[in-house]
């Protein structure tokens, strides 16, 4: 009987998120609503173009209109630096450019460096479900 709840613990319990390994940025709460009816996020409309949201994450996140289907969730803080005043990235095109001396540049398609392969961390993303007419959810 010990082995049969054994592996039903083991092998029925499955999780369908990434795993994100980096310990510089903080595991914060995260539960926003985004309407693509409002201004401040009509942009993601548009297959291709992104919004950064200030005030939650660990320096706001930066959603992306990947295609036609879905949306992209990541934290706007770089992930290969300890929290500073240069670590909040901004959005070049699809790319996020973090503000520090080594100017890190991450896709916001993929979450992974660009100009340089040996950065162990990617964006740390977030989920993002649909809960309505053009009306996403956005947590972790």
């Amino acid at each position: 009987m010990f082995i049969i709840l054994s592996s039903v613990m083991i092998f029925g319990c499955t999780n369908d998120d990434t795993i994100y390994n980096c310990n510089y940025l903080l595991d914060v709460g995260l539960n926003l609503t985004v309407n693509l009816n409002f201004p401040q996020y009509n942009q993601l409309n548009f297959i291709g173009n992104s919004v950064r949201v200030e005030g939650v994450g660990n320096e706001g996140i930066i959603l992306v209109r990947a295609n036609t289907s879905s949306i992209l969730a990541w934290d706007g803080a770089d992930p290969n630096h300890t929290p500073s005043a240069c670590s909040a990235m901004d959005i070049s095109g699809l790319n996020a450019v973090c503000g520090c001396e080594d100017g890190n540049e991450y896709s916001l398609i993929t979450g992974v460096a660009l100009n340089d392969n040996s950065q162990p961390c990617t964006l740390k993303p977030y989920r993002v479900e649909l809960i309505g007419n053009n009306t996403y959810l956005v947590s972790n």
